[in-house]
């Protein structure tokens, strides 16, 4: 018997296993349906698309996708300790203050940007040190990219000639402009929330950790979670909650597990034979997600990260925590408004000095660099179902990217400004050739090229919103509505997405929902054990 059970080792749920675990009198269990991060790759931030479709990685995919072509969009999610922490891009971005200040005005109190600032802060190690937008004494670790390429730098200098603001810190408050990505790394290897989070209490004798474990569904008596069933290998396993089951599965397998375990819309569970257990209508919609597309041109000069991953660069990074696989591949990059009248920026630039393409599928063949544009703020809203009642098929998966017409829009001008940033100078002196880009610069022709290239920049969110309305799925506290002892904490509970990459306000919200699960003041937390 455990005082609390999480389901899954991602992000949210690394966070919760450390600060749950403060507390010696409670027992606390983490369960991941994936293994350990000892993958060598995990650590090594240029590799990050060379996890895709292993065993470290769910390998989602949507369904046909009409503004894509008709293509099924593929979607790498991290199955491994630390999550998709474990497989991303290692961004450090809180996005925009208005987003959190918008949460709070939809009716969710506690929300709001001055709220999560101190739980951002808290959760930081920055080596820029205190200020009053960043913490120096958290677990997390963010620093500047060691591998700050020729052709980032070129890529900033380009942008600023062509009229965009120079940037120097995307999380002091101001968005707009473009600049040098910072990255959650130690000593130039990923610092993903096992590294940062999980492992240094690992010793702790109130936290156990299960790996390779499918959760099949929740445990009820009546009303109130008791537990979970899993199964590991052939093996059928259960787990028992004395205070409260904490769903950390993420926006498309937190909802399917709710859908799984009878709780969602009843018309569609009976069907699958699963016996409802409370009519939630709101479990699986709400799916919001940061549609990319952009430009890639070929370079001649041997600078890019094509055959970075090689045996002296290996030994420099593992040696001295430097050289080119340092690099997080999107160094760089910023924000944008595409018109006026918006609350914020409606487009986030990311900057590879790689021949990224194919949704980072095929290693790129020769030297080059990618200018992405993804939209910020959509509109376009998709849903998460299921398609069977066996626990261990993939859940359906309708993103809807791009259906809203000011999605498209933006879009469009996002894509036309990486157009002109590639081909201003210094930036242009280095393209020897275009790869992958427009037929020319009219809606049409972009539009057509977005069809053929989109991809996710993997920030799926919404699944289980917050809110009071009868579409919501988690109250403020983040518990679900209707039931008791069963909370969701991960990005499935965003009422809307925020502008810019999502594993901080991740982090963010675990912070202040530890809180909220033991009923503490913020003013009592003490910061959490972290790597020393």
């Amino acid at each position: 018997m455990y005082d609390y059970v999480i389901v899954g080792a991602g992000s949210a749920g690394c966070v919760l296993a450390n600060r749950l675990s403060e507390d010696p009198d409670v027992e606390v269990l983490l369960v991941e349906a994936g293994g350990s991060d000892a993958n060598d790759l995990i650590g090594i931030p240029a590799a990050f698309s060379a996890l895709f479709r292993t065993a470290s990685d769910w390998d989602h995919a949507t369904a046909p996708e009409p503004h894509a072509n008709g293509r099924r969009v593929y979607l790498p999610r991290g199955k491994t300790l630390g999550g998709s922490s474990s497989l991303n891009a290692m961004i450090y971005m809180r996005g925009n203050p208005v987003d959190y200040d918008e949460w709070r005005e939809a009716g969710n109190p506690g929300w709001g940007f001055d709220d999560l600032l101190p739980y951002f802060r808290s959760s930081e190690e920055n080596e820029r040190g205190e200020s009053e937008f960043h913490g120096a004494d958290g677990p997390l670790r963010v620093c500047d990219g060691r591998a700050r390429s020729e052709l980032a730098q070129a890529f900033i200098d380009s942008a600023i000639a062509a009229g965009h603001p120079a940037n120097e810190d995307f999380n002091a408050g101001e968005q707009d402009g473009v600049g040098w990505y910072q990255v959650t790394q130690r000593d130039g290897k990923r610092g993903s929330c096992a590294v940062s989070y999980l492992h240094p209490v690992s010793d702790r004798p109130n936290l156990t950790v299960e790996t390779h474990v499918h959760v099949l569904r929740i445990l009820f008596e009546g009303t109130r979670a008791t537990g979970i069933a899993g199964v590991r290998l052939d093996e059928i396993l259960e787990f028992s909650a004395s205070r409260e089951v904490i769903l950390c599965a993420g926006a498309y397998q937190s909802p399917q597990l709710l859908m799984l375990s009878g709780v969602g819309r009843r018309e569609e569970l009976e069907p699958l034979q699963i016996e409802p257990l409370l009519e939630l209508p709101g479990v699986g919609l709400n799916l919001q997600d940061h549609p990319n597309a952009g430009v890639i041109h070929a370079v001649d000069e041997p600078i890019s990260l094509f055959e970075a991953l090689n045996p002296d660069n290996l030994a420099r990074l593992m040696g001295e925590g430097q050289g080119p696989l340092t690099s997080n591949v999107a160094e760089a990059g910023g924000f944008m408004h595409t018109r006026e009248g918006l609350d914020g920026p409606d487009i986030q630039f990311h900057f590879a000095p790689a021949v990224f393409q194919h949704e980072g599928l095929i290693p790129g063949q020769e030297h080059g660099f990618a200018v992405g544009a993804c939209v910020l703020k959509p509109q376009s809203r998709g849903y998460v179902a299921l398609v069977s009642p066996d626990p261990t098929a993939k859940p359906l998966i309708v993103h809807n990217y791009l259906d809203h017409p000011d999605d498209r829009a933006s879009m469009i001008a996002g894509v036309r400004a990486a157009m002109e940033i590639a081909a201003t100078e210094p930036l242009a002196g280095y393209a020897s050739g275009p790869i992958n880009v427009p037929d020319s610069d009219s809606d049409e022709a972009i539009l057509a090229h977005v069809a053929a290239n989109l991809q996710t920049l993997y920030h799926p969110v919404g699944t289980c919103r917050m809110g009071t309305d009868d579409l919501a799925v988690v109250d403020p506290e983040l518990r679900v509505r209707g039931l008791e002892g069963l909370r969701v904490i991960d990005a499935s509970v965003m009422p809307t997405v925020p502008r810019g990459n999502t594993n901080a306000p991740v982090i963010a919200i675990a912070e202040r929902a530890a809180d909220l699960v033991r009923e503490r003041a913020p003013e009592a937390r003490k910061p959490a054990v972290g790597v020393s």
